[in-house]
């Protein structure tokens, strides 16, 4: 019996010896919340639910709306809306510049011949197309557009030239032509891997969120493509200019739905697998790549029934299938909706919808329905019976003789036409900080309108979770609930020899197992400072949800971010009035000293901490380990890190830039620690901020604002002792 009991004690005492011993990489705390309040456990998703039950909100409004629209004059009132919230939403297109189309093949077959030719639809900005037309008439044809879903090969994959061929068989000339990033107009080409570097959905959403940022879209430069489709359509005798009709399955039912809805050119419409409902889209599948999100179009009240009610009473087919990745529910809906328009025009015939059981795919039902469409509607009768055809091998449809643009004549492509957006931004906003004073008066309004921050007024109340004791401070675990149960994590590091200034200190705090991560907030602890370490939406307890979606690079998925976009809601705002409850609350509940509140940050959280307290959160001095340099950093670098995307702001550019905030804060002692890695990306990140410096320097306070470089094997305690004794 001794035996047993010293062979028990000895086992126990070395689990005791591994479990405390820190080099076995067993942890010594736990800083986990919400492992208690198992209530939270869906808390993950906090992020992309604010952000959801905010569109809900604006489509409720909206469907209030539509219900009061009865007659034909207050549908074509309406129509007047969505044609002004699309404008606002998409913004001014391009001036129209000479086409300067260039056939570089023509190839006859029995029955008909193919052009392969390429024009500019802006400047320097080439578009690859193949015009298929019929043999015999050679005068006003009825002519349909394809638009390629997402398939690498665009218009050349087999499914995409079986409905292209069928439709030219039965008398229709068809212009299909390459999106952005597809075919042979891929953005990021690698020559020694023979492909991009990224899929179709992510060469649209890669630029795209470049674009966000400058207040453009990935779909105002695809819909442009599209217009000068038209125009280039309309240039050639073999069209008939009252016969043009548009298709296309899949981001092709993106890209025809956008298009017809801004070209009143375009007689018919025929969107395949794409027209759903927005309520139900962000409930299923989220919002998709950045081509399918208009910039703060729920906000503006737009859906996808404004596609088709915009064009009432154009003819329009919604093509759909039961087991759709688009919510077949919300076709439906959208389907009983839109109706409503097409009878106060007393033409209900001109809206149908197919449906057919299958998944996100081309049926044969759903092809001879598009084929009876176009015949009925562009005026051509015929067999609508789907026929076998021969399919081009890929190569023989190339427009280009290496079959990429990029690799033969050359061509801008979204990022190009992003720098030239960028040029002007930053000529606005330096032209704005010459008259520094005034620039920064209005900058408090430009970044609660643009960022799409709201003071918070919810009543919220701080939890006591628990207290561990260490040799020189306590941690202490916390929990805040706002009505409507939204909450925020927290641990304080509490002194047990307080000097009487505390910090709030962000940083991504994905590992709360590890003693490692909280290495700074311990150390300052040491030092006498009580330290608030939160989780804000998105990150640490509260992330990084079920959503990654199809634009998702590098651990970050930029489809929640694009909800944001959706709502004109950036989660930078959604930081900042977590930020604003967290102080109020801790000050009081606490006993904190206002007067003494360090703010710190590391990585792209910088972001979050300046625009707290450009809107109101007051910092006494701030400390930046390693953050973004600017948003203009992450537009002029063509790969730029995708974990900065969340700390943007979409539209900042040319209103306002994380220096300028940086400034608006002067003459608060600033100290900005960049990693000395040799990032292409930071290699401006002084000379951004010189104007800062003049700031300050104009205020006698120029010893206040400093960067300084840092080895990456320095760690964060110099640069923290640094801080603390600099100032």
């Amino acid at each position: 019996m001794f035996k047993i009991y010293k062979a028990q004690v000895l086992t126990l005492a070395i689990m005791l010896m591994f479990l405390f011993n820190p080099s076995n990489g067993w942890s010594q705390s736990n800083y986990s919340i919400l492992d208690f309040w198992k209530y939270y456990s869906d808390a993950g998703n906090q992020l992309y639910k604010q952000q959801t039950e905010i569109s809900f909100q604006s489509l409720i409004k909206r469907k209030k709306s539509i219900s009061k629209l009865q007659s034909k004059n207050d549908w074509e009132g309406y129509q007047q809306v969505i044609k002004e919230r699309l404008h606002a939403s998409i913004g001014d297109f391009p001036v129209k510049t000479p086409l300067n189309p260039v056939i570089t093949k023509r190839i006859k077959k029995e029955g008909y011949s193919v052009e392969k030719l390429y024009f500019e639809s802006m400047p320097g900005v080439k578009v690859t197309a193949a015009f298929f037309i019929p043999q015999g008439k050679k005068k006003n044809l009825p002519t349909i557009i394809y638009c390629s879903g997402h398939s690498d090969l665009a218009f050349r994959s087999d499914i995409y030239q079986h409905v292209i061929l069928n439709l030219v068989k039965k008398g229709f000339a068809v212009f299909a032509f390459d999106p952005y990033g597809q075919g042979e107009r891929s953005q990021y080409f690698d020559e020694e891997k023979g492909k991009s570097r990224f899929g179709p959905t992510k060469e649209h959403s890669f630029p795209g969120a470049q674009l966000f940022l400058n207040g453009a879209s990935t779909a105002k430069y695809m819909i442009w493509d599209g217009i000068r489709a038209v125009d280039y359509l309309l240039s050639r005798k073999e069209v008939d200019p009252n016969r043009i009709g548009i298709t296309g399955r899949s981001g092709g039912g993106t890209q025809s739905s956008h298009i017809a809805a801004f070209d009143e050119r375009i007689k018919a419409s025929a969107p395949e697998c794409y027209i759903t409902g927005m309520e139900y889209q962000l409930k299923s599948g989220g919002p998709q790549d950045a081509e399918q999100n208009f910039p703060r179009s729920i906000l503006l009240g737009l859906d996808h029934a404004d596609l088709l009610e915009v064009r009432a009473p154009k003819p329009t087919l919604m093509i759909t299938t039961t087991r759709d990745i688009f919510s077949i529910q919300g076709a439906r809906d959208t389907y009983e909706e839109a109706q409503l328009a097409y009878n106060a025009f007393d033409k209900s015939e001109n809206l149908r919808m197919v449906e057919d059981n299958a998944g996100h795919q081309s049926t044969l039902r759903n092809r001879e329905a598009m084929y009876a469409f176009f015949q009925k509607h562009l005026d051509n009768p015929g067999d609508s019976k789907d026929e076998e055809v021969t399919i081009f091998p890929v190569e023989e449809l190339y427009v280009m003789e290496t079959g990429q643009l990029s690799t033969s004549v050359g061509s801008k492509f979204l990022f190009d036409v992003n720098s030239d957006l960028t040029k002007k931004n930053m000529e606005v906003l330096k032209g704005s900080r010459q008259n520094m004073d005034q620039h920064l008066i209005d900058l408090k309004q430009k970044v609660k309108a643009i960022s799409g921050y709201t003071e918070n007024n919810k009543k919220a109340k701080l939890i006591f979770s628990g207290q561990t004791e260490f040799e020189t401070y306590f941690l202490n675990k916390y929990l805040i609930v706002e009505e409507g149960d939204k909450i925020i994590p927290l641990v304080t590091f509490v002194p047990k020899r307080p000097m009487g200034s505390s910090a709030l200190y962000l940083d991504n705090m994905e590992n709360k197992e590890s003693d490692e991560v909280y290495d700074l907030p311990i150390e300052m602890a040491k030092k006498g400072i009580t330290v608030i370490v939160p989780d804000l939406p998105g990150y640490g307890e509260l992330g990084p949800g079920y959503l990654k979606g199809d634009a998702y690079f590098e651990n970050t998925s930029y489809n929640q971010w694009f909800a944001g976009i959706l709502n004109g809601k950036s989660t930078i705002a959604l930081h900042v009035e977590a930020i604003g409850t967290l102080w109020e609350v801790c000050k009081t509940s606490l006993k904190l000293n206002d007067k003494e509140f360090m703010g710190i940050s590391k990585g792209g959280f910088n972001s979050s901490l300046l625009h707290a307290a450009v809107s109101g959160v007051k910092f006494s001095r701030m400390l930046f380990l390693d953050p973004i340099p600017s948003f203009q950093s992450v537009v002029s670098n063509k790969d730029y890190a995708p974990a900065h995307i969340p700390f943007t702001v979409a539209g900042a550019l040319p209103h306002y830039d994380l220096p300028d905030l940086t400034a608006a804060l002067a003459p608060n002692k600033i100290m900005i620690f960049q990693m000395n890695d040799g990032d292409v990306a930071n290699s401006n990140f002084l000379e951004s901020y010189d104007f800062v410096k003049e700031h300050y320097k104009s205020l006698n306070k120029a010893s206040n604002f400093a960067i300084k470089k840092i080895d990456l094997d320095e760690g964060t305690m110099d640069p923290l002792d640094k801080f603390l004794s600099s100032f």
